[in-house]
């Protein structure tokens, strides 16, 4: 019987704005990195292929699907999940507005179009209906209809700007 070497890589990076360590094997995932090594289930597992989304992260200051980024490149990154979302004066305004406009049921999709919505408002105060609509278009959602999701969308940023808290970032697109 032959026995494999398990290789295992130190990463340090910070993660929703502390300083994390991890040990990940050279194969593994952010996604699975995030779930099953630090306990953040926040962010979810859909299709694991980078086609509906559930996954999506921050990394610096792209909006990546965590299945297909490995826990290794991590390294050095800023990352943020949807545990990163809400504050410590309680829910983001988007968080917010997808409940009063009724944007979620299963919850499944609803952290990765929430932290999709963030990436695009880091960079627009005022998207249009067809810049949201781009925006979101690598998540998918089975629930409900995209157009409350668009709508809360609107409406967070429109809350955001009000407050002040909306200012236009130039990040490569």
């Amino acid at each position: 019987m032959i026995e494999r070497a398990t290789t295992r890589l130190h990463v340090e990076t910070q993660i929703n704005g502390e300083n994390t360590d991890y040990l990940c094997g050279p194969e593994q995932s952010l996604l699975e990195v995030l779930r099953d090594v630090l306990g953040l289930t926040g962010t979810k597992e859909g299709c694991n292929d980078g086609n509906c989304g559930a996954c999506s992260v921050l990394m610096g200051s792209r909006l990546v699907n965590a299945c297909l980024v490995l826990g290794a490149e991590a390294e050095g990154q800023e990352i943020r999940t949807i545990e990163g979302l809400a504050g410590p004066d309680g829910l983001h305004p988007l968080q917010q507005a997808f409940l009063e406009t009724a944007a979620l049921q299963c919850g499944i999709c609803t952290p990765g179009f929430l932290i999709a919505a963030e990436a695009l408002l880091d960079r627009e105060s005022e998207p249009s209906e067809e810049r949201i609509r781009f925006w979101l278009a690598g998540n998918l959602c089975r629930c409900t209809g995209y157009d409350k999701i668009v709508r809360a969308v609107q409406l967070a940023a429109e809350r955001l700007r009000q407050a002040g808290q909306l200012r236009e970032m130039e990040v490569p697109t």
